[in-house]
């Protein structure tokens, strides 16, 4: 590990409740840090926004925890909330359709595999929690990519491996646009064979209470499982426990 990442993570470790204010004196001492060292952890940390800086006087100054910190905590706790509450309903997802059952949401510009559930057929899918993947890549990533600012899927869709993989597709960029206008407008994603062949994935939104979709319910399996009277029965069976997940989880749709 970086030692001046590892310095700096150890100075927000001396923040506790009983001390939620350090001047940059005392963290000094505390850390056993040089205090021009402590000095450059503490501004670069305050920058960033990890700690907040009181100005007592010109020889010193008091730190306490910045609001980065409740922000990404805010993350890590909806996370929780997320695969918790989803967690029974995929399970009773994946006993009527008897298919692999996934969430997925965004980190790093990334899809995210934060829960898997597995089905009992003897041809299994080869994923794991924590797999990350590019998000124009499967039916979840696609779902998640359909909702983004225009911005945000510029960013994304400029990355030079993306024109690489429509190639590979024999598709171009005004298709794949197309088809984020048809996820958003269906409402559901739909992909064949571009995580694994032969393999078909449907997801469909999860939304919060503020009705921003957060993640993506993905079912995936054989193709020849994927067909004909069984889809729809598979896409009904889908749709209706993201309601439920987004109901749980707030969500109350306009109308």
């Amino acid at each position: 590990m970086n030692q001046s990442v590892k310095k700096a993570l150890g100075l927000l470790d001396l923040f506790t409740e009983d001390r939620p204010e350090i001047t940059l004196k005392d963290i000094a001492e505390l850390s056993g840090i040089p205090k021009p060292t402590v000095y450059r952890l503490l501004t670069t940390l305050e920058t960033c926004g990890f700690l907040y800086k009181i100005k007592d006087n010109e020889h010193d100054s008091r730190f306490r925890l910045g609001l980065k910190l409740l922000e990404l905590g805010q993350m890590v706790s909806n996370q929780l909330e997320l695969r918790e509450i989803s967690l029974p309903y995929m399970e009773q997802l994946a006993r009527e359709i008897n298919e692999v059952v996934h969430l997925v949401v965004i980190h790093q510009n990334k899809a995210t595999y934060i829960e898997k559930v597995d089905s009992t057929r003897a041809l299994r899918l080869y994923t794991r929690v924590g797999k990350s993947l590019p998000l124009y890549i499967g039916s979840g990533p696609k779902m998640l990519l359909a909702h983004l600012e225009k911005n945000q899927q510029k960013e994304i869709l400029y990355d030079p491996s993306f024109k690489t993989f429509i190639q590979k597709q024999n598709r171009s960029v005004q298709d794949f646009h197309l088809e984020l206008d048809n996820i958003r407008r269906t409402g559901y994603a739909y992909s064949i064979g571009e995580q694994d062949a032969d393999t078909t994935g449907i997801s469909f939104p999860i939304h919060n209470h503020h009705g921003r979709v957060i993640a993506a319910l993905a079912v995936s399996g054989l193709s020849s499982h994927f067909e004909g009277e069984n889809l729809e029965d598979l896409k009904r069976k889908t749709k209706l426990i993201t309601v439920k997940v987004s109901n749980q989880l707030g969500y109350q749709k306009e109308g």
